[in-house]
């Protein structure tokens, strides 16, 4: 992993007390009424799940509805298009994905300009993707599955949860990175991917950790290596790509908190001070582990921060393997 992108994901780590900055009357009176939170994703998944658990706590403490409104379709797009043009006066806020920072690269044409419409509030939570494959396949471990691909160009091909979605991007990573000749097979969504993996169909899958878990604990498939910095302790047997011989293949799922550009900081202080205060919470801690989550509050500049890097990434990747969603 890049030094500066593990430096600002150990400080994002640390950072679960809120940053003090200095109080205003103005901020002690906000929220007056109730906060639309638009999530771009369609409801049920990871993203969903985790900002309607904390958006719950947020309106428990903050005595206000934090009221969540998902818009899902293309690709996050049409959610994230709708909290840019929204009035830039903290009564909407966008919980977004990894697709922040891969579309910009990945699409021709966006109805946001995601360095120019937003202010970064907090990176909230992350996941991660597991390199799963079907037990047929003889690789054992990531340095055999490299192995098998180079021998047998065009001949295995790997599931995602679609065109254009983390998992697909943590695939192409995973192919530019060694050179390698596997066919991508993307589907309606990560649990039909997971389920041709099983089947046999696509023997290789890239998988959001919360879908692969129990399929790997059931035996259906064999994980071979999850791509974050560290072992995830759903799987804590299964070793990161790094551990695995395979460097710079870290590909976060995560769960970040922003706002129109020109909301007024003394509220993105007082959204930043009280998701923190919520993420510290034990039960919430515990809740955030059974789903697969690893909570990471971090400050305003470190999560623009962690934004710049991800999204430089992810533009190389998208230029390597030649993709580009019209």
């Amino acid at each position: 992993m890049n030094l500066n992108r593990r430096r600002i994901l150990q400080l994002a780590g640390a950072t679960l007390v809120a940053v003090q900055w200095p109080p205003s009357t103005w901020a002690q009176s906000y929220p007056v009424r109730p906060v639309r939170v638009i999530v771009p994703v369609a409801a049920g998944g990871a993203n969903d799940t985790a900002t309607r658990l904390v958006m719950q706590k947020l309106s428990a403490s903050l005595g206000q509805q934090f009221v969540v409104e998902n818009q899902g379709g293309g690709g996050g797009n049409i959610g994230m298009g709708a909290a840019a043009k929204a009035l830039a006066d903290g009564y909407t806020i966008l919980s977004t994905a990894s697709s922040f920072v891969i579309n910009p690269n990945l699409y021709a044409k966006l109805p946001y300009d995601a360095g120019r419409d937003f202010a970064p509030v907090t990176l909230m939570c992350l996941t991660t993707h597991v390199v799963v494959v079907h037990p047929s396949v003889p690789a054992k471990d990531i340095q055999e599955l490299v192995a098998l691909l180079k021998v047998n160009p065009g001949k295995y091909s790997y599931a995602s949860a679609g065109t254009g979605t983390p998992a697909h991007l943590a695939g192409e990573l995973f192919k530019v990175s060694f050179g390698l000749d596997l066919v991508h097979v993307p589907f309606q969504g990560g649990g039909p991917g997971m389920t041709s993996t099983i089947g046999g169909h696509t023997p290789i899958a890239f998988s959001a950790l919360t879908t692969a878990a129990p399929n790997v604990k059931a035996g259906h498939v064999r994980g071979l290596a999850v791509m974050s910095a560290k072992r995830s302790s759903l799987l804590p047997d299964i070793p990161t790509m790094a551990e695995a011989g395979a460097s710079d293949q870290e590909a976060d799922v995560i769960v970040g908190i922003l706002v129109p550009l020109g909301t007024p900081k003394e509220f993105i202080i007082v959204l930043h001070r009280e998701i923190a205060k919520v993420m510290a919470q034990p039960e919430v801690r515990q809740r955030m582990a059974t789903l697969g989550l690893e909570p990471v509050v971090n400050t305003p500049d470190e999560f623009a921060a962690w934004i710049k890097f991800e999204t430089a990434k992810w533009a190389k990747v998208v230029r390597a393997a030649n993709l580009q969603i019209q």
